[in-house]
């Protein structure tokens, strides 16, 4: 029993060293055009949906609004767009230079399957390794959930944000001026 432990140990030790090696005589592919590490996808997948399951937020903390659709779709193309596109438009030079390729949002199924939660997580804190960054020391909670809703309804948008998204200026919703406001410029 003995001698199939120190076997174990040794064994390990052996698989270690290896590793060790692989990495430190500079064979892994560390290139943005490099293919992807044995199991490099299914570990990181892997462990991004464990901790999603843990931390993120089980519900909205804005509703789904017009105003939030068209606020979102402005902080969307400011801050995101440049990776995961918009509608019409072609990847960019920065989005086709990068490992992995960033998902293109608002092309597909994009990402209207996964709850606004999901995406208001990975908004916030980023993706460790893919180059999507967190956005939670440059833009607002408020502006992380507008991009989360927009991007949750990508597939039922109102034509007014459909229209910020493509560049041209949205037909915005009339509302009454406020009691005592006498207009602009009066």
């Amino acid at each position: 029993m003995r001698g199939f432990f120190a076997g174990l140990v040794v064994g390990i030790a052996v698989i270690l060293l290896g590793l060790f090696v692989y990495f430190e005589q500079g064979f892994a592919p560390v290139a943005a055009s490099a293919p992807p590490m044995p199991f490099e996808k299914m570990l990181a997948r892997m462990a991004l949906h464990a901790h999603l399951e843990k931390e993120q937020p089980a519900k909205a903390g804005i509703e789904a609004s017009e105003a939030n659709y068209l606020a979102g779709a402005q902080a969307y193309l400011d801050n995101c767009a440049v990776c995961h596109g918009a509608p019409g438009r072609q990847p960019t030079p920065v989005a086709r230079g990068m490992f992995p390729r960033p998902p293109q949002l608002l092309h597909g199924k994009g990402v209207t399957d996964d709850p606004p939660g999901e995406t208001y997580w990975k908004t916030a804190n980023g993706i460790r390794m893919t180059g999507m960054p967190g956005f939670k020391d440059s833009l607002s909670e408020t502006q992380m959930w507008q991009i989360s809703l927009l991007l949750a309804n990508a597939d039922k948008l109102p034509a007014s944000a459909n229209a910020v998204l493509a560049g041209q200026a949205p037909t915005l919703p009339q509302t009454p001026p406020a009691a005592g406001s006498q207009g602009p410029g009066k």
